[in-house]
């Protein structure tokens, strides 16, 4: 076990200071520290792999080299300033010289990819670009390094590049068996209240998840959806098996024209808020059970039965709520017909929902107008970051599975189909 050198300029005066520290600099003091510490093991690691590159005199061809300058580091606890322990690498591979690349810490970063996600947080909770240097201050302290106005406005500039290029690319390689679809609201006015983000996620056929659009329009309109559906259809991409979405979205009939042979499956947390917000209150406890105990069925029999049970009871005085449960309700129902060990990812939204937990708008209310561009490319930029920590799909060598056309039933593969669209493509 490497032992982690006494840091550069640490008195033990310095250490007796620390005490006095408001909690938010201790906060960050211990963030330096560990940063420091991480930065040194990450060194004396390297320095030992290769202990035994010598040259003609048998001297060691890795060693350290003292420390580079201060530098300053913009990450979630604040801005840190540190100083990079140097290594000398004279070692020569392939007629190139080697050199030390610190994975923690690369050359000329200034601030973590999770502080880059805080500036689209901010804008869609109803921020403008102007107010993010006074909210970064309170968040990261109020010397938060390369976050000035102009870098922040030469950083939004670079992202709308981004997103532009994002809208643009060919699908024509990229194939998605399970797509998922949402608008979302936010605390931005676009062009008009009613405007919102029209969300659509792919599953890949290894389990990898991505963002597929990102555009603004209606959540209810058919003409928003298609025009979405269409661009991506000209682009290239083809036909997912199946698609997930609230039932109240235009997204169903606008599919239904572009890609009909993709099948649907509704949303069951939307349509369990929906049914249980025609309940009295009194009864919605007991009544989620009985959603819950279909949701998590084990087969379509089953979820058929407890749906039965659920109109028998309800359906006399609460109408309104049965209707909303068994409208469509085939739809519903088509996770069935899929992998059981895919049934929790298809059966809701969620991998939209949770990205946008934090900022989707809650009340009608506004806290000024937003540019359509920014607004978009905030938004996009989000889900690019959450993109990175997004789990593949549960036993994901079945996601190709579906896609080759295996056919299942309660969730159990039955027999291979015959040769599908998606077999010849493949082929």
């Amino acid at each position: 076990m490497h032992r982690i050198p006494d840091e550069p300029g640490v008195s033990a005066a310095a250490a007796a200071a620390s005490a006095a520290l408001s909690l938010d600099e201790l906060a960050r003091e211990g963030a330096r520290r560990m940063l420091q510490a991480a930065l040194e093991v990450e060194v004396a690691d390297y320095i030992a792999r290769h202990a035994a590159a010598r040259d003609a005199r048998g001297w060691a061809k890795v060693t350290r080299n003292g420390h580079a300058q201060p530098r300053k580091v913009t990450v979630g606890a604040g801005t840190l300033q540190v100083r990079a322990p140097r290594v000398e690498d004279r070692r020569v591979v392939d007629g190139q010289r080697q050199k030390f690349s610190s994975r923690i810490l690369p050359p000329y970063v200034r601030r973590s990819p999770q502080v880059a996600e805080v500036l689209p947080l901010l804008y869609l909770h109803g921020l403008s670009t102007g107010d993010f240097r006074e909210a970064l201050g309170a968040l990261l302290g109020e010397n938060a390094a390369g976050l000035s106005p102009t870098a922040i406005t030469r950083l939004v500039k670079v992202w709308e590049g981004e997103y532009a290029a994002f809208r643009q690319r060919d699908l024509a390689d990229r194939d998605y068996v399970y797509v998922w679809a949402d608008g979302v609201h936010f605390n931005i006015r676009l062009e008009e209240d009613r405007l919102c983000t029209l969300v659509v996620i792919g599953a890949r056929p290894d389990g990898t998840k991505e963002v597929i659009a990102v555009e603004d329009g209606y959540r209810e309109s058919t003409e928003s959806w298609l025009s979405v559906l269409r661009d991506l259809k000209r682009r290239g991409m083809r036909a997912p098996v199946l698609a997930i979405a609230d039932r109240a979205l235009g997204f169903w009939a606008a599919i239904r024209e572009v890609w009909p042979e993709t099948r649907g499956e509704t949303c069951w947390v939307h349509r369990l808020a929906n049914v249980l917000d025609k309940l009295p209150k009194r009864l919605q406890p007991k009544a989620k059970r009985a959603l819950h105990a279909m949701m998590y069925a084990a087969s379509r029999a089953a979820c058929v039965a407890e749906i039965a049970v659920f109109v028998a009871e309800y359906g006399a005085k609460y109408p309104k709520a049965v209707e909303s449960l068994t409208t469509d309700q085939e739809r519903l129902l088509t996770h069935f017909d899929f992998p059981a060990e895919h049934w929790g990812h298809l059966r809701t939204t969620n991998p939209i929902e949770s990205t946008f937990a934090t900022v989707k708008l809650r009340q009608r209310v506004t806290k000024g107008a937003g540019s359509r561009t920014a607004g978009l490319t905030m938004a996009w930029k989000l889900l690019t970051m959450a993109q990175q920590r997004w789990r593949k799909l549960n036993a994901p060598h079945l996601v190709a599975q579906v896609w080759l056309g295996v056919r299942y039933k309660d969730g159990v593969a039955i027999v291979s189909g015959a040769t599908t669209e998606h077999e010849q493509a493949a082929a």
